[in-house]
This record gives structure tokens, sequence and C-alpha cells, in this order.
């Protein structure tokens, strides 16, 4: 079998290969650009905590901080579960009669 009797010619093999490097370099540039991004938020963040002054923040502060950020990550870790749990098990499925199921 030769290459043109599958339908593929040298120039199509070539033209595929050069779309499939393009997209993955879009990719990269894609994720690059965001890490910039994030690292920029980061050290934005970062610097603006610095910055401020005031009185220190007691031990009873950062313990409610704690409970706070814990709190708020076990309600949406347990949140996200019982959507994951209701789609594979159908309960978010629209109601129908018994006679409609089949």
């Amino acid at each position: 079998m030769t290459e043109l009797e599958d339908g593929y010619d040298q120039q199509g093999l070539v033209g595929r290969g050069i779309e499939v490097m393009l997209g993955r370099l879009g990719t990269i540039a894609i994720v690059v650009v965001l890490i910039v991004i994030l690292a920029a938020a980061g050290w934005y963040a970062a610097s603006a905590w610095i910055s401020l002054s005031g009185p220190p923040m007691p031990t009873s502060g950062y313990v409610a901080m704690i409970l706070g950020i814990v709190f708020s990550l076990v309600i949406g870790c347990g949140l996200m579960a019982l959507l994951f749990y209701s789609s594979r098990y159908g309960y978010d499925e629209p109601s129908r009669a018994d006679w409609e199921r089949d």
C-alpha cells in the first residue's frame, strides 16, 4: 500500500505535524502566560501584605483564620463530593413517570 492509496500524501503528513506542533506551542504559550500572571498576582499580594502596618495579629486571630480556611475547604470539598455522587447515581436527572423510563 502506497501513501497515495492510504489517502495521505507527503504534504498532508507534514501539514498535520506542523498543526500538532503549533497546537502544542499555543498550549505552552497560554500556560506560560497564566503562570506569569499568577506570579505577578502573588508578588502583588505579598508586597501588599508586607507593606501594611498596624498592630500585630493576636494568636486568637490566627486560630480564627485557620479555622475559617479549614471550614471553607471542608464545605467546598463536601459539596463537590455531593455533586459528583448525585451525577454518578442519577439524582440530578429530571423526574419522569415510571411508564416513561423504558
